[in-house]
């Protein structure tokens, strides 16, 4: 009886570090990769957004956090990479919200792709998930 628990556990420790093994692969691949699947970018259009789609799907986290860092800490305030930005041109024309639902179901800009790679959209806990009446059309800067 001894000799099979523990064949049972080295089992379970050699499937658990495959499970560990294959949970760091997909997190590493998902970084880089999107599904030709995936749903497709609404909202501006690719010849407006200040960077390619591809590359904004890979790093808009990145350049978000690069924006906010030089924003709060260093007190400098652009408009290239805001969130602002984004939402100004991302948000949907019926409920001009990148995260609600719209009337056709269909969800927003960004709880689309969130939703659809299981990543938490958490930016909005904080930010405004639509854009300030006429901020955007009076050419304010943010």
């Amino acid at each position: 009886m001894t000799a099979t628990r523990c064949r049972c556990a080295a089992l379970a420790r050699r499937l658990a570090r495959a499970a560990a093994a294959l949970a760091l692969a997909g997190c590493a691949l998902a970084g880089g990769a999107v599904a030709a699947d995936a749903p497709p970018a609404a909202g501006a259009a690719a010849a407006r957004c200040v960077e390619e789609t591809g590359y904004m799907r890979r790093n808009h986290m990145d350049l978000l956090r690069h924006h906010r860092d030089r924003t709060v800490r260093e007190g400098i305030r652009t408009t290239r990479h805001s969130l602002a930005g984004c939402v100004d041109c991302h948000a949907d024309p019926q409920t001009r919200s990148v995260v609600g639902r719209n009337a056709a179901g269909r969800a927003g800009f960004c709880a689309g792709c969130h939703s659809y790679v299981a990543v938490q959209l958490d930016c909005f806990d904080c930010h405004a998930t639509q854009p300030a009446a006429g901020v955007a059309a009076a050419g304010a800067r943010r």
